[in-house]
């Protein structure tokens, strides 16, 4: 099989994490026989130097032109501690989902054995936590009109707008993927305050019909907050707007023990997007530190999903599950062990996948 991709490193340790990611990526395509091409692609403050624009038309393109885009991190201090920057590496985030039509975030939450140690929480809490966040990501409040500041700049606004279009889309896709799970949708908003959350409690409830096999619970957002560190366990999947489902998949993330572990997919109506759910953590860049097991394990779901490879995918993650269980792992989780730096991990984890 021919699979073409755009590669989009962007800042930080993101080309660090995506160097490792595509070996594990080039050892399963040299395993299974695939044809591998790839086009690299600026984005974020690294796109803003080279052109002053953080998703600049070439790399859309080379997006557009590709069955999925593998992507690293985005984020500069450069950027961060200059509340005067009138452009960002983030807008170029936010232009890509737009323009890929990158309207579904699905981030995987699992709890690995060998970092129940690692978890803020007991590990009899996190222990067989299992569930997916299913997060809108191109309406809300992050893309709402009118937005801005007045005259005098003591004022500032947002708006928060959704469509009905835009809250089936999504909703729907969460049934669809408790059907092949175990059948129990948790729809979180905050209908008792907010005008949008009012509309999506009532489509969920209008598509749940459509679903008489799946279960349905709806939570408010602070309820779900707290939930999640109570009982993390009762989730299957969790379906929420953008800024919501921002926030609770971060919160999600940190119970298991590492941001290094987890990765995410874009389900996109042009194109999806695979990436780790960790920032461009730039106080590692350039250290050979990183974690690079998010970005490996999101080259799993690229396969699962932009190829449909599931063989591909399982042995990826066979492959992380054995260096962590062999102790082969960076400094943020490892525990009694010598850590290993991001390329020697990178290198393991593709010799295994050679061997297997």
């Amino acid at each position: 099989m021919k699979l073409n991709i755009a590669l989009l490193p962007g800042d930080g340790i993101g080309p660090e994490i995506m160097e490792q990611g595509m070996k594990a990526v080039q050892a399963v395509c040299n395993k299974f026989g695939h044809e591998l091409s790839y086009k690299h692609a600026l984005v974020g403050a690294c796109a803003i130097d080279a052109t002053g624009n953080p998703y600049p038309d070439a790399t859309h393109d080379i997006c557009m032109q590709s069955d999925a885009v593998y992507f690293g991190a985005i984020g500069s201090p450069k950027y961060d501690n200059n509340p005067d920057a009138k452009v960002r590496p983030e807008q170029g985030l936010l232009a890509m989902r737009k323009k890929l039509g990158l309207f579904a975030n699905i981030r995987p939450v699992t709890a690995f054995p060998s970092l129940l140690h690692k978890s803020p929480l007991r590990a009899e809490l996190v222990d067989g936590a299992d569930f997916i966040c299913i997060r809108e990501l191109t309406g809300g409040l992050y893309f709402g009109r009118p937005q801005g500041r007045s005259e005098d700049g003591n004022t500032a606004y947002d708006t928060c707008v959704y469509s009905r279009e835009e809250i089936e889309r999504i909703v729907r896709l969460a049934y669809q993927y408790a059907e092949k799970r175990r059948k129990k949708v948790s729809v979180v908003d905050k209908a008792n305050i907010l005008a949008t959350s009012r509309l999506w409690r009532q489509v969920a409830q209008e598509i749940a019909k459509d679903f008489p096999d799946v279960e349905s619970e709806y939570l408010f957002v602070d309820n779900a907050a707290m939930r999640l560190v109570q009982w993390p366990k009762s989730f299957d999947i969790i379906v929420t707007e953008n800024m919501f489902g921002d926030i609770l998949t971060d919160e999600a993330s940190v119970i298991t023990g590492s941001l290094g572990m987890l990765p995410s997919a874009s389900i996109g109506l042009h194109t999806s997007l695979f990436e780790p759910i960790h920032g461009s953590y730039p106080q590692a860049a350039g250290k050979n530190i990183a974690n690079p097991l998010a970005a490996i394990l999101s080259g799993a779901l690229m396969f699962e999903y932009a190829f449909n490879l599931t063989d591909e995918g399982a042995l990826i993650r066979k492959a992380v599950a054995a260096s962590m269980d062999a102790g082969i792992v960076t400094e943020d989780i490892a525990s009694n062990s010598k850590a290993y730096h991001t390329t020697e991990v990178g290198d393991w984890i593709a010799e295994y996948i050679k061997k297997a």
